[in-house]
């Protein structure tokens, strides 16, 4: 029989005490509140994975909250891993039903973001930033660094009936030793003033009820919801020169210069020519390398 690592006990780390599940319930699930349960498991593969298999068999209700304080599996888009220590984040999954035109629910990342960005920046004092299409960046020492991720993935559950499965991963405590790569981050590490999670949760949770009943009350418009003026003003990418990495090694160069209504990334070539690129047609979305006047 393997030894329990002592890692996996709740307690082992006092700077990173366990969520308190039945404190979260009460403060979230109330009557009228978007949420309907919250649960908090000690460890499993992905809260993506699991809510959208329960979704898919009819056993997860819209507002469900499926938390892990560990994840073995955890996934971004396209399929990439995202690690961390134990107690050392926030990972969680919501399975949402938006009652407007599924042509819009591509904003739901771009509004999660808007969301996480808001309720950290209150919450935590730090200074947030997104990357389109999906990444929560910190700003320390003079760098951004990626400290948060989310995923959605349509789901359809008995009958068809189609339903979203909203991810959501933040570094809260990670230390400098424990960062996956070097152009990551964490909470901790951009001088927030706390990194206790069950605040932290909470905010998150109630900014994204907040913008959430904005956008369905707006019947999922960006512009009058104020939800594409909100991820304008908070998106980093805009006015930088990027390059736009494609499938089949093509790639797009130029200055992006708008979200459309789409939530699509505009870019501007060299000759002015704008051009919308989608999320799910991006494999990376990186910094450009400026060219000298001989090249």
């Amino acid at each position: 029989m393997t030894p329990k690592d002592p890692s996996d006990h709740p307690w082992s780390d006092l700077d990173r005490p366990p969520l308190n599940a039945a404190a979260l319930r009460r403060a979230l699930v109330r009557p009228g509140s978007l949420w309907t349960s919250v649960e908090v498991v000690p460890e499993t593969g992905s809260t993506n994975t699991d809510l959208a298999a329960r979704a898919a068999r009819g056993a997860a209700a819209a507002g469900t909250v499926l938390a892990a304080e560990r994840q073995t599996a955890g996934r971004g888009r396209l399929e990439r891993s995202w690690t961390a220590p134990a107690r050392s984040g926030l990972f969680f999954s919501v399975l949402l039903t938006p009652d407007v035109p599924v042509r819009r629910w591509g904003w739901l990342p771009l509004l999660a973001g808007v969301a996480a960005s808001a309720a950290l920046t209150r919450t935590a004092g730090a200074d947030t930033a997104l990357k389109w299409p999906n990444d929560l960046l910190v700003r320390f020492g003079g760098q951004e660094r990626k400290t948060g991720g989310i995923l959605a993935e349509r789901v359809a559950g008995p009958g068809g009936a189609a339903s979203v499965v909203l991810g959501v991963g933040i570094n809260v405590s990670l230390r400098e030793d424990e960062l996956p790569v070097p152009t990551a981050g964490s909470l901790a590490l951009a001088g927030a003033r706390t990194t206790d999670r069950d605040p932290l949760l909470r905010a998150v949770l109630r900014s994204l009820e907040e913008w959430y009943g904005l956008w369905c009350g707006a019947g999922g418009d960006p512009e009058a919801s104020g939800l594409h003026r909100a991820y304008t003003v908070s998106c980093a990418t805009l006015g930088r020169r990027v390059r736009a990495l494609l499938p089949g090694d093509r790639e797009l160069v130029g200055e992006a210069v708008a979200v459309d209504g789409e939530g699509r990334l505009v870019l501007a070539g060299a000759e002015g020519v704008q051009q919308p690129v989608e999320a799910g047609d991006v494999v990376h979305l990186r910094p450009a390398r400026e060219e000298s006047p001989g090249e």
